[in-house]
């Protein structure tokens, strides 16, 4: 790949950023980190409430990268094959079959969107996670292909009821876990709330530029910028001393406040984890004009890759948002840095 080549997608990727801050507002750090998902080719998780503009951010992504755009919402009598196929009574009386959300684009689906996923029986799960490793799927005697599906899923983090939580096996399938909060700021805030651009979706999507990537272009980029991007031996042992410190974080030092420290970590980032976490890091590196990576590539990603691998003892999980953003913060001050 020739540097120009490198220039000429890097221009296309921050055009793209440009679009998409336009039309959702306040939420600079979640579109670098989802830019730098699409570059890595990697499933990811939403958290944050409900209205705050994920399904915004999302079908405007669709709009600039091209492809399919396909959603379906979680609830508890959902079944696998409700993934694949609906039925109905035609007006011959008669049942017909039609394609569902995952065969509707055909090898064209871009962007998956499982809204709600925890309300989804784990059977519903299991074949979502099957789809999004092997990117096939069989059904009506035929294999589907979905070579540029990525899959975008959200949880019901208030309501406990009806809900079955992902396992962290499963949790381990998406590469970020990237959080979308309410703007701080007061313009923004009095903006989304008075200003009637933000209260039609479509329309607001609408004013995007199509197509600013091409979608079915995206995988071999990807394979080519992993390989340029490269990463001193200096900077891989740093990357292993943070992988062993999610491990073992008391072995560095690291304390969160109120915490036992010999009892917290079940499970420490896996092997698939780190890989994910360096693909997003030379992504990070090559968005910032580098062609290779530095630590501060790896910290840009380092909680949103692998904050929800962890696995805490119980009497920790209900705080694990909070724990984990201490624990990681104090892995990054504890590692020394080449």
């Amino acid at each position: 790949m020739s540097d120009k080549q490198l220039t000429d997608w890097r221009q296309h990727a921050q055009k793209l950023e440009s679009e998409i801050n336009k039309v959702v507002v306040g939420q600079q750090t979640p579109i670098r980190l989802i830019t730098t998902a699409i570059f890595s080719r990697g499933h990811v998780l939403l958290e944050g409430d409900v209205g705050v503009g994920k399904t915004t951010l999302l079908r405007a992504f669709t709009r600039c990268i091209g492809g399919g755009y396909q959603r379906i919402e979680g609830t508890i009598d959902l079944m696998p094959n409700d993934l694949v196929y609906h039925t109905y009574l035609g007006e011959d009386g008669k049942p017909h079959v039609s394609p569902g959300p995952l065969l509707m684009s055909g090898e064209n689906l871009s962007v998956f969107f499982f809204n709600e996923i925890n309300r989804a029986r784990p059977q519903v799960h299991s074949l979502l996670l099957r789809v999004m490793a092997e990117r096939t799927l069989s059904a009506f005697n035929k294999e589907y292909h979905f070579p540029h599906m990525l899959v975008f899923a959200d949880r019901n983090q208030v309501e406990k009821e009806e809900t079955f939580e992902i396992p962290s096996a499963a949790r381990d399938r998406f590469m970020m876990e990237i959080p979308i909060l309410v703007p701080e700021d007061n313009a923004i805030m009095e903006s989304l709330v008075f200003d009637t651009k933000f209260h039609n979706v479509d329309a607001l999507v609408d004013t995007i530029q199509a197509d600013v990537l091409q979608f079915d272009q995206l995988n071999a980029f990807s394979a080519l910028l992993q390989d340029r991007i490269e990463a001193s031996p200096t900077l891989r042992q740093y990357a292993l001393n943070l992988w062993r410190a999610t491990k073992a974080p008391g072995t560095y030092g690291v304390k969160v406040s109120g915490v036992d420290m010999n009892r917290l970590v079940l499970a420490g980032a896996s092997p698939r984890g780190m890989s994910m976490m360096m693909r997003a890091a030379r992504v990070n590196a090559w968005l910032n004009n580098r062609d290779s990576v530095i630590p501060e590539d790896i910290h840009a990603v380092f909680h949103s890759t692998v904050a929800h691998r962890l696995v805490f003892s119980p009497v920790y999980e209900m705080r694990r948002t909070e724990i984990a953003r201490e624990l990681l913060t104090g892995i990054v001050n504890a590692v020394a840095a080449p």
